[in-house]
């Protein structure tokens, strides 16, 4: 009685110990890819300092 309890204890670890080890692993992480968009310069602020000179300019010739 004490062996066939003793192989029920070492057949049930043994299930649980290859629990899950046979299936083939389909879970594939693919990296996660995280793109930061950058601020990009106004195309006004790229004309207002231009603007700003030609008119210091015109003001300092009008004297």
């Amino acid at each position: 009685m004490k062996k066939i309890a003793l192989a029920a204890v070492f057949a049930g670890a043994a299930t649980t110990a290859f629990a899950g080890s046979y299936a083939k692993d389909d879970v594939v992480m693919e990296p996660v890819v995280i793109v930061e968009e950058t601020k990009e310069a106004s195309s006004s602020a790229g004309i207002l300092i231009p603007l700003l000179l030609i008119a210091i300019i015109a003001a300092a010739a009008a004297d």
